[in-house]
């Protein structure tokens, strides 16, 4: 990893989807989560390889799909896969797992707001990544009311 002093390894998330994954990062004061893109599982997790050694990452995020009832199911246990790999791929970079129940609905609504085109809110992709930095966002919001942020 190349040290750059005064600048703190990132903050990803990941939306991880049945064919792709969806990959947000934080900025470097870490109060704002922005897409990266979307990629095949392989390449996000070279993405992220690269990244931790150019940039350094502290901590991935990856959505933990629960059931409307807030439990584990089938969803979970196609992630939990891949988040052992990150693991192994990524070694001392923490990666938890925060719930995403609505994450892609929201990041939908989000492309709206923002004046997408009907095209481009129904790219697959696009929503990946949008749902990625809407997991991103939702760790840094609940990181700094614990920290006693305004």
């Amino acid at each position: 990893m190349i040290e750059r002093p005064g600048t703190p390894a990132r903050i990803v998330g990941i939306d991880h989807g049945a064919k792709r994954v969806g990959l947000a990062v934080a900025d470097p004061l870490r109060l704002f989560a922005r897409p990266l893109g979307t990629f095949g599982p392989a390449e996000a997790v070279e993405r992220l390889r690269r990244l931790h050694a150019d940039e350094g990452i502290e901590t991935v995020v990856v959505g933990w799909p629960l059931t409307p009832e807030g439990e584990e199911g089938a969803a979970t246990r196609r992630v939990r896969p891949y988040v052992d790999r990150l693991r192994k791929a990524l070694p001392g970079v923490e990666v938890v797992t925060l719930d995403e129940r609505e994450s892609s609905q929201r990041a939908s609504e989000a492309l709206v707001g923002a004046g997408a085109r009907h095209v481009a809110r129904r790219d697959k992709g696009r929503v990946d990544a949008a749902a990625a930095a809407i997991i991103l966002q939702d760790y840094l919001d609940e990181r700094a009311a614990a920290a006693g942020a305004p």
